[in-house]
């Protein structure tokens, strides 16, 4: 690790700068559990208006669970990654190992950009192993990062439930990703906001990393964390998804719970 790098680390280890936000001051929006259950899915949802500081929740004791992140890992792993020197920038490639996976976009050499963008686990797991046990845990206990557990191999603590993360504590690392609040450098943070970003368009933009997973017992656990800029406001969000059922599509539903609450909330059409 470089002086400058570990200066810092040591620094930043002096206070954990991730607390979760306010939810004791949060807006219960129960009208929200219909498009959960127009999916046949247990959820949480939590959205942060930076403007005026309300928080809106919808199942408050999902929002302060901790649970797996699986792949919404990937933009700790991603700064840690590049603040380190383990990926050079958004453009080093990793050569793919010749192992054939069922997500087919991962069989082949990629970038970081793509990697993120189809959120390549091999890709992430080959960083984490240049990246070390040690200096992953410095950095982990650096930001406050759920309940900082990475115990197990050091490709796998955030896919095998040994690290854990609340929906409310995901915002609380959003939103200090945004504003460049992390103890990494900016150009590291710009960098991974860059390749969140999903959907860019006159309306609004909208970035985002996905995670799916599966708890201790069994439950698919789904991920779609982020924030959407409307008229140069930004609202962060969190969206959690869990279900005892494995036979549905966590790719779209996700995807579809979110929009649908989006749109429900006033946005998506550029007037909040």
């Amino acid at each position: 690790m470089r002086k400058s790098n570990y200066i810092l680390l040591i620094l930043s280890c002096l206070v954990l700068i991730i607390p979760s936000c306010s939810v004791n001051k949060a807006k219960i929006d129960n009208n929200l559990k219909k498009y959960f259950e127009a999916k046949n899915v247990d959820g949480c949802f939590t959205m942060l208006n930076n403007s005026s500081g309300e928080i809106t929740v919808y199942n408050m004791a999902l929002d302060t669970t901790r649970v797996l992140p699986a792949s919404t890992f990937k933009i700790v792993n991603s700064l840690i990654g590049l603040q380190t020197g383990a990926i050079k920038d958004e453009n080093m490639i990793i050569k793919w190992d010749g192992e054939r996976r069922q997500v087919k976009e991962w069989n082949k050499d990629m970038d970081m950009k793509e990697a993120f963008k189809v959120s390549s686990v091999p890709y992430y797991q080959e960083v984490a192993r240049r990246i070390g046990k040690d200096t992953m845990q410095l950095w982990i206990d650096s930001i406050g990062y759920g309940n900082k557990n990475i115990g197990g191999p050091i490709d796998s603590f955030w896919l095998n439930n040994h690290l854990k993360i609340s929906p409310d504590e995901q915002l609380g690392l959003l939103k200090r990703l945004y504003f460049d609040q992390l103890p990494f450098r900016k150009s590291v943070q710009q960098i991974v906001r860059d390749v969140m970003l999903q959907e860019d368009n006159t309306a609004y933009k909208l970035s985002y990393k996905t995670g799916w997973g599966w708890d201790e017992s069994g439950n698919t656990i789904g991920w779609l964390v982020g924030w959407i800029e409307e008229n140069r406001h930004v609202y962060f969000f969190t969206t959690m998804l869990k279900s005892d059922k494995h036979d549905f599509d966590m790719t779209r539903t996700r995807l579809d719970v979110t929009k649908d609450i989006l749109k429900d909330l006033g946005f998506l059409e550029g007037k909040k």
